[in-house]
């Protein structure tokens, strides 16, 4: 009996957080703002064709029933066509070129998203990763027939995520993360959804090889689409590895 190849993980780094901060709630959910603890688990993993991505946030509202105890996820698969095909396949910055399936969903608003597109990794002097993803943004949530939030139309999404490691005497520090566009679209009702830029850094100090402190800001324009609500906060951030 003949069984299928087996692919070792060439690298894995799997993390624990917990943020806290005072985010805005958008005007849809009441306005205003509210404290919340984050739980996250990422996972991010490369393998002989590829490399995969994922994470997990359990949100907490402190004063709001907006996200309370709501949970998130994203998850991205990439495929290297430079690692399939045994060649360089991009020019200048652009060091390969990928094709990246992505699903993100929403338990509370039975929110389901499908993004496939193009990733460009990009050779950025300094950078461990930097990479520019293209995707549509496709639109599979159940819609408020189905008690979640109302069902959209499709749009795109650009994303730029990278890290940058560095130092300051003998103390290590990172600065992460992604900033992303995705374009405006209607929802069931036929109102807008504006489109949204939001960015989320962290900056950390790696204080052991198992820990770091840092922050993370989070910077979002339309909240959720919501043209009355723009946030700016910076978030305590602690960051468990495994």
């Amino acid at each position: 009996m003949l069984l299928p190849p087996v692919y070792a993980l060439e690298w894995s780094r799997t993390e624990l957080h917990l943020q806290y901060g005072n985010l805005a709630v958008p005007t849809f959910a009441g306005g205003g703002d509210a404290y919340h603890l984050i739980y996250t688990v990422q996972h991010a993993s490369g393998w002989q064709y590829g490399d995969n991505y994922f994470f997990v946030d359990t949100l907490d509202s402190q004063n709001s029933e907006f996200q309370d105890f709501d949970v998130y996820g994203e998850w991205y698969a990439n495929l290297s066509l430079g690692k399939i095909t045994g060649r360089k396949i991009g020019a200048g910055i652009v060091s390969d070129v990928g094709v990246i399936l992505g699903f993100n969903w929403a338990r509370e608003p039975g929110i389901k998203k499908y993004l496939p597109g193009l990733r460009l990794s990009l050779d950025l002097g300094g950078f461990t990763f930097a990479n520019l993803d293209c995707t549509a943004y496709l639109d599979d949530s159940e819609g408020v027939s189905s008690g979640g939030a109302p069902s959209e139309g499709d749009s795109f999404m650009i994303d730029f995520n990278f890290m940058r490691p560095f130092k300051i005497g003998e103390a290590s520090f990172s600065l992460e993360g992604h900033a992303e566009y995705i374009g405006g679209r209607k929802n069931e009702f036929g109102g807008i959804v504006e489109p949204w830029v939001l960015a989320q850094p962290q900056l950390r100090w790696n204080a052991h090889e198992r820990f770091a402190l840092g922050i993370e800001y989070q910077f979002w324009m339309n909240k959720l689409g919501d043209r009355a609500t723009d946030e700016s906060v910076v978030q305590a951030l602690f960051v468990w590895k495994f």
